[in-house]
């Protein structure tokens, strides 16, 4: 009895968290805590003291990267590509928002690109419902395929000291190698889905009565949207450079740890490695492009990157302190469900996703779980895509400004809330990328 009026409260301000969004989810957690531990004689959990180091270090390197200019040439570049390839460009949008996200390991990058996704669309007659919501999908999808992404670096801390049933430990370039296959499948599908849904412009009745009036009609195709006609400071080319060339040694180490220094007999975890070279490559950026202390802690990157980590810290210690309590129960109860039938923890991490909205606080809150229920490491990575379910209903930034960036009204909540434009888009890349993961750790041999 017990355990069900707790987990009531754990679920219920997981849920008034999520409603009012930014810093409260964490915050609540705080209250979870309190009344577990005092209204229930629970023993507090750890929080996840590591996974928020890692979080923090990789936090500080992409805001620095953003104040330096270095991420506005990642857009040109990708802006350029879009431009010059328009009639491609439901399939090209969604895989260069992934790509921008797998460089710069935030999601938020697809806001810029949404108004120049919009232009291109528009101009060349195309329905701009199709790339647009493709494209802030995949910019979610992105982040569970980034080696600096709060989501990964959390999931290679958390699962550190823990081996598959080959014996070995994941290491980062072996979650990469399943997620990244994983993502670009599902993005594939996507824009090859997106091709075809909705109709037309020249034939949709509803947008052709809309641009017989000449102002709307001068609303929705408006002036044209570019970061092209700017000229960047070779310092921004140099601080994105320099961010790469971190991404690169830190996958370079974890492909080979023979690299790493040894310490106690093991080779040096790549948890503190990424750390290490994310506060390394944040320090090189901020002296090589003089950037200020200033424009650091009040960019976006910053800011949201803070929510996440404030939110892992409470919704984290919440369920750690409420399941680590029943942790014998669960695992009766669990464990033979999850042996039989691995899918089940995706569709937990899935709806816990929902309820969290955040990738890296939906890991933190089940992963730990899982493991402690017998859950194989291997299966945690072949799933790893599913910490991705906020698509389900309309509720994420990004999905709003996408609604917002499109003056067509294609993009859009429809009157269930629940038919709007990015959740058949949402299951198909998900589903397609928790597929291919499976597949591919069946073929690695790990699980």
């Amino acid at each position: 009895m017990d355990f069900t009026i707790q987990l009531i409260i754990v679920l219920a301000v997981l849920f008034m968290g999520a409603r009012k969004g930014g810093l409260a989810l964490g915050l609540f957690g705080g209250i979870g805590v309190v009344l577990l531990v005092f209204g229930f004689g629970l023993p507090p959990g750890n929080p996840p003291i590591k996974v928020m180091l890692v979080m923090l270090a990789v936090i500080t390197a992409g805001a620095t990267l953003q104040a330096s200019g270095g991420l506005d040439v990642m857009l040109q570049l990708a802006e350029r590509l879009l431009r010059k390839h328009p009639k491609h460009i439901t399939f090209l949008a969604p895989l260069s928002t992934l790509t921008l996200t797998f460089l710069c390991g935030t999601g938020h990058v697809v806001y810029t690109m949404l108004p120049i996704i919009y232009d291109i669309a528009i101009r060349k007659g195309i329905r701009p419902e199709r790339p647009m919501a493709a494209s802030t999908i995949a910019a979610q999808m992105g982040i569970i395929t980034s080696p600096v992404s709060v989501a990964v670096v959390s999931l290679v801390a958390m699962l550190s000291g823990h081996t598959m049933i080959n014996g070995n430990e994941l290491d980062l370039v072996q979650l990469l190698s399943i997620t990244i296959p994983g993502a670009i499948c599902g993005v594939l599908v996507i824009g090859f889905w997106s091709m075809f849904r909705g109709k037309d412009l020249e034939d949709d009745e509803e947008f052709q009565e809309k641009i017989k009036d000449p102002e709307t009609k001068k609303y929705i195709y408006g002036e044209n949207t570019t970061l092209l006609n700017q000229k960047l400071p070779q310092s921004q080319w140099n601080a994105m450079w320099i961010f790469l060339g971190a991404i690169v040694v830190v996958a370079i180490l974890g492909a080979f740890p023979e690299m790493r220094p040894i310490v106690n007999g093991k080779a040096l975890s790549m948890v503190y490695v990424i750390q290490m070279f994310m506060l390394t490559a944040g320090a090189i950026i901020f002296v090589v492009a003089k950037v200020k202390p200033k424009d650091i802690s009040s960019n976006a990157v910053f800011k949201s990157g803070m929510v996440a980590l404030i939110a892992v810290y409470g919704v984290a210690w919440m369920t750690k302190t409420m399941f680590g309590a029943h942790i014998g129960d669960i695992k009766d109860v669990m464990g033979n469900i999850v042996a039989q039938y691995p899918w089940a923890y995706a569709l937990v991490l899935v709806f816990v996703s929902k309820l969290v909205n955040s990738q890296g606080a939906a890991l933190a809150a089940i992963v730990p779980i899982a493991l402690s229920v017998g859950v194989d490491p291997g299966v945690i990575a072949a799933f790893a895509a599913a910490c991705y379910g906020y698509y389900i209903l309309p509720t994420y930034p990004s999905d709003l400004a996408a609604i917002s960036f499109d003056r067509s009204g294609t993009t859009r909540i429809g009157r269930f809330v629940i038919n709007h434009s990015f959740i058949i888009p949402g299951i198909l890349g998900v589903g397609t990328a928790s597929t291919v993961g499976f597949i591919l750790a069946k073929l690695y041999g790990i699980i």
